[in-house]
């Protein structure tokens, strides 16, 4: 199969997702979801809640908080190589304004890592809300018509991997600094 076809048939399964132009309950559930995988708002809340959290809940916030960090660069340096524009369409204007490409979609991205990285940081309860919370935003960045079917597929699997090796980074820091100190952070 031409790559060509792949980019036709990802279109064209994208455009069959799409609820954008479709006013009801599922474009408002769409929408909301979505909306949900926002870095402002993850950014700001997690820095709003490490202010009120335990020192357990803390780990989780910062680990977080930075690897989202980590994860908006890698995410735009794809982004700036890739160049695809995204999919045609009237909603998200502000995301089509700020942010013109589609490959990788930085929600899917962004929802899969803090997933991920929740699973090893956070109580099982709210991984697994985390868990199924991700490919809702996913998905709803396709049904929305700001990302293609390949976009949240990439995204998804970018946040995996940068969330695994960021855990492999603040593991690795946390024995160096208290094999060179003595002190445990957590």
């Amino acid at each position: 199969m031409k790559f060509s076809n792949i980019l036709e048939l990802d279109a064209r399964l994208s455009s069959q997702m799409r609820v954008a132009e479709k006013p009801g309950l599922l474009r408002n559930i769409a929408i909301f979801f979505a909306h949900s995988g926002d870095s402002w708002f993850w950014a700001a809340a997690l820095i709003v809640v490490w202010f009120f959290s335990s020192p357990a809940w803390r780990q989780w916030e910062t680990v977080e908080f930075f690897g989202l960090s980590g994860l908006a660069v890698v995410v735009l340096a794809v982004k700036f190589l890739v160049k695809r524009k995204r999919p045609e369409g009237e909603w998200g204007g502000i995301y089509r304004n700020t942010d013109p490409h589609s490959f990788p979609s930085g929600h899917a991205a962004r929802a899969f890592l803090i997933a991920t990285i929740a699973s090893v940081l956070a109580p099982p309860w709210l991984a697994l809300a985390l868990w199924v919370w991700a490919p809702l935003v996913a998905l709803a960045r396709v049904a929305m018509g700001v990302h293609y079917l390949s976009d949240i597929i990439a995204g998804a699997i970018l946040g995996i991997i940068v969330a695994l090796l960021g855990l492999q980074f603040y593991q690795f820091l946390i024995d160096w600094f208290a094999g060179l100190t003595g002190f445990h952070f957590w």
